[in-house]
């Protein structure tokens, strides 16, 4: 199972529409999650053109958006529990804030806020921040994410 990943897209703030390579790039996956700061309802309708969407909403959403997702949620996804949540609080040491969101088991903890990606596996736990496509203002690029759902679970930075 190949799993697109954003988060902190900021559209129309940071950007009038989402980049074509993304759009390139998830009509080849079966499933996207959006971590959160989409800001507007359209870019999840954009997503759901292209692949099933699971997304949840974060600090900047407005608030058709925190009405119509949750903070956080699990996601099944094969054979692995994915928990999708944005993040808050300083954008530094996010890890150990996402970390006591999910009581459940989780193999992946999805998140954002920061707009720096992470790729990191910490106690039998994949930390996963695609970064922001769109602003870079806590990173030194743009970035996205892929995850991967065979046998385990992998994920990809892919930077614009």
């Amino acid at each position: 199972m190949k799993i697109g990943v954003l988060s902190d897209t900021h559209i129309p703030r940071a950007a009038h529409e989402l980049p074509r390579e993304i759009c390139r790039a998830f009509k080849n996956v079966d499933l996207i999650l959006h971590a959160g700061d989409l800001i507007n309802i359209s870019v999840l309708d954009k997503l759901n053109t292209l692949a099933r969407t699971e997304a949840v909403h974060g600090n900047m959403d407005e608030p058709e958006v925190r009405k119509s997702l949750p903070a956080k949620k699990i996601i099944k996804a094969g054979d692995f529990r994915i928990g999708l949540v944005h993040g808050s609080g300083m954008p530094f040491r996010l890890i150990n804030t996402v970390h006591t969101e999910f009581s459940e088991k989780v193999d992946a903890i999805v998140f954002g806020h920061s707009h720096s990606p992470v790729n990191e596996v910490r106690d039998g736990i994949l930390f996963f921040n695609p970064g922001s496509p769109t602003d870079k203002i806590f990173a030194r690029y743009k970035s996205y994410g892929i995850l991967t759902a065979n046998k385990d679970l992998k994920g990809e930075i892919i930077r614009l």
